[in-house]
């Protein structure tokens, strides 16, 4: 689907096309979606599974740096939802979104879907927690600018990350999945480089900073699940925050598990996710709620 005049994403669908509810699902920051299939697949016998790459990550050509920021996916996320519903048809559509591709679904005013589930959404809470999030963003974007833009194999990328906190809980061959789907080949032949280059993701991590904390749950236009990383564990992302003073959104956190919660715990994910959708009506092809509609 085309996004600008020089900007194309490749939307794939998945599952049940003749499904009475539709899914659309994207990633966090530096990742593909193709990545969450431990997560996604387990709903594929189901629903109507629509995914897609953030602009500069997966499937996706690079384009230029100076274009990749949060107010362009913004643009691109409500592009996206539009063309979808247009092309495959209006049905009930629920947005399943991690990390950075939360943050445009909470920005977005344009209402485009008929309920969110949000996994740990890089929220800022203010005061004292302010300083909290802003070193671990500052920690997160320095490592990003030193990771190696080159490795000689999917094989020596994945036995990396095996080092990597953040990749310390994820079920069994999540970190080659990572690999093959975050990998392609070096422009020059030699080797293999990040198909989202380094730089990009650094970039993004930088606009969280003065993004994060416009993200105002009381401002959502449709009924919305958030799921969080356990609040009680150390984090080697960003903090994940308790929510439960919030009244506005229906919150709660999968136990023992961090950013990376839809790759560690993908089964008590999906679980939680089809609460949601029962509790809202949207299980079972209810359609007391149309893609664009108000909650």
């Amino acid at each position: 689907m085309r996004l600008d005049e020089n900007t194309v994403t490749v939307v794939r669908r998945h599952g049940r096309p003749d499904s009475p509810v539709r899914l659309v699902l994207s990633h966090g920051n530096g990742l593909a979606i193709d990545a969450y299939y431990p997560f996604w697949s387990l709903l594929a016998d189901e629903f109507d599974l629509v995914v897609y790459d953030i602009r500069n990550h997966g499937w996706n050509a690079v384009g230029e740096r100076k274009h990749h920021n949060i107010p362009t996916m913004l643009h691109d996320h409500d592009v996206l939802a539009r063309a979808i519903a247009e092309r495959l048809g209006d049905k009930p559509t629920v947005g399943v979104f991690h990390s950075l591709s939360t943050l445009t679904a909470i920005l977005s005013l344009s209402g485009p879907y008929s309920g969110l589930v949000l996994f740990d959404p890089p929220l800022c809470k203010p005061a004292a927690s302010e300083a909290e999030f802003d070193e671990a963003l500052d920690r997160q974007t320095a490592l990003t600018r030193r990771r190696s833009p080159r490795f000689r194999s999917e094989e020596e990328f994945s036995d990396l990350l095996r080092y990597s906190p953040l990749y310390a809980r994820v079920v069994p061959g999540v970190r080659e999945l990572v690999a093959r789907t975050t990998l392609t080949k070096a422009a020059d032949g030699e080797g293999l480089g990040l198909r989202c280059p380094r730089e990009f993701e650094a970039q993004v991590s930088e606009y969280m900073r003065s993004f994060a904390p416009l993200l105002d749950l009381d401002m959502l236009y449709c009924p919305t699940k958030v799921i969080g990383a356990d609040p009680t564990l150390p984090h080697a992302y960003l903090p994940s925050f308790d929510l439960k003073h919030i009244e506005s959104v229906d919150y709660d956190f999968i136990v023992d598990s961090t950013h990376l919660l839809q790759l560690e715990k993908p089964a008590e994910c999906v679980a939680m996710l089809r609460v949601f959708l029962r509790q809202s009506g949207l299980l079972g092809g209810s359609t007391q709620w149309r893609t664009g509609s108000k909650g």
